[in-house]
């Protein structure tokens, strides 16, 4: 996001702030990750070049012939059916003529069934894509070009993310980062101060030492050893995973290691993170609820299931940095089937879907994730929303959003980093070895641009 427009939009949302308070809390999709899961689109057939495909929606109105679309997501999967459901027929009566056959699709399954069907041409009309699926599929010729939207209404970085060449191939259904999430007990019984956004990792591992030596069953942090941390944490310390032009690793670099060493200490060396025999099979956020963890850097999404599940205090703050601060983004992409032959219809609803103000306040008061708009009085009843008492935060940690580095292959890349730093948290090779092992391993299956 630019600065200014940063600037602006948090000056936009402190201000709304004063706004009367909103129903619903957080979300009740519990991941065991610090971020949401990731797949790949790489084995997608070509359906022809990316833009040879446009749809403009600006003609799209009350007097057109009635017309039934089919839209496809994964999101809504869980506890917020019903919520898109009530979004669908609100849209249904400002756009009578636009019926809207949804299907839900739970996660675990929703990327091989669309590889499937894009590939055998029985995609639906629009659909929803995570960050990282998305390049793949429009470089693939899969989606068709928006053009004539509004765009004025959405966040800048969100709307960013789905543009390739100058062209939008996307609009952002949603927006989501992450935040340190700590337990206020904990810091009180290790009578240590609470974490705030200027702590650096130097600060979060002396508190993470007090709360671990409570008792052996106490864990001052936990930090999933993945790709998707690893690649953030490397920002954090003023690394990253490519060049800037994308044509070549940098897995293996000074800054890189710095990151990894951090990440890995914490389980190999202090042990203020537990192991996998210590977790014993429970998950970060069950340990969390638990109350034997001090801190995890997680989702906003996990809100909702701490209101629930957590019978202590907790509250939130930006992430901690290394030489600099670096917070994850995500958004997922509502998009046009490029060979839907009801492509003005199908843009007409994701438009509505991830930028009005009606489906905007329908998804806060449902306590879902964050709309990807501006809007100041929608997102200043997410601010009034307790706990965590500390919820600006979630707008502080904008001014340091980092996107993950998206290339074709994203999977076979995170796959390879992962597994590089499982073995490294296991003892089996060094952290050295480990990011030299990744570097060349990507080097020789993955070719870049």
């Amino acid at each position: 996001m630019k600065k200014g427009n940063l600037k602006k939009l948090l000056a936009v949302m402190m201000s709304a702030a004063m706004v009367a308070s909103m129903a619903g809390c957080g979300s009740s999709a519990a991941t065991t990750e610090s971020q949401a899961p990731q797949e790949t689109a790489s084995k997608a057939e070509e359906t022809g070049t990316a833009a040879a495909e446009t749809v403009d929606i600006s003609a799209q109105g009350d007097n057109q012939e009635a017309v039934t679309i089919t839209y496809a997501n994964f999101n809504a999967s869980g506890s917020n059916e019903e919520t898109l459901q009530k979004m669908y027929e609100a849209f249904h009566e400002e756009y009578p003529n636009i019926t809207v056959n949804i299907e839900t699709i739970g996660y675990d399954d929703y990327f091989t069934q669309m590889q499937t069907r894009v590939a055998g041409g029985t995609a639906p009309d629009c659909y929803e894509l995570n960050i990282e699926n998305f390049a793949a599929y429009a470089n693939k010729g899969a989606l068709a070009e928006l053009t004539g939207i509004d765009t004025s209404g959405y966040d800048e970085t969100a709307l960013s993310a789905f543009n390739v060449d100058g062209k939008q191939y996307g609009v952002p259904g949603n927006f989501s980062n992450v935040v340190l999430i700590y337990n206020k007990d904990l810091f009180d019984q290790a009578q240590i101060d609470y974490p705030n956004d200027d702590w650096t990792w130097d600060d979060a591992l002396k508190a993470a030492e007090a709360i671990r030596a409570l008792d052996e069953n106490t864990y001052g942090i936990y930090q999933p050893i993945t790709f998707n941390e690893f690649f953030k944490v490397a920002a954090q310390y003023g690394g990253s995973i490519l060049n800037e032009d994308k044509t070549a690793f940098t897995i293996n670099s000074p800054e890189n290691l710095t990151a990894a060493e951090m990440m890995i200490n914490k389980v190999t060396e202090t042990n203020v993170q537990p192991n996998e025999e210590q977790m014993g099979g429970m998950g970060d956020w069950d340990l969390f609820q638990s109350g034997r963890l001090g801190m995890i850097p997680t989702g906003i999404w996990a809100f909702a299931t701490f209101t629930d599940g957590c019978d202590f205090a907790w509250d939130i703050c930006v992430e901690p940095g290394g030489t600099q601060k670096a917070t994850h983004f995500f958004s997922n992409a509502l998009v046009v089937n490029a060979k839907s032959d009801k492509k003005e219809a199908a843009a007409t609803w994701i438009n509505w879907l991830a930028s009005s103000d009606k489906s905007a306040q329908m998804r806060i008061d449902a306590g879902w994730d964050l709309p990807a708009v501006n809007n100041q009085e929608v997102l200043s009843g997410y601010l009034a929303i307790t706990p965590p008492e500390n919820r600006q935060s979630v707008f502080d940690s904008l001014n340091y959003l980092v996107v993950a580095p998206i290339i074709e292959d994203y999977s076979l890349m995170a796959d390879i980093i992962t597994d590089k730093l499982t073995m490294a948290a296991s003892g089996k090779i060094t952290v050295k070895d480990a990011l030299d092992q990744a570097q060349s391993e990507c080097e020789a299956q993955i070719t870049l641009k």
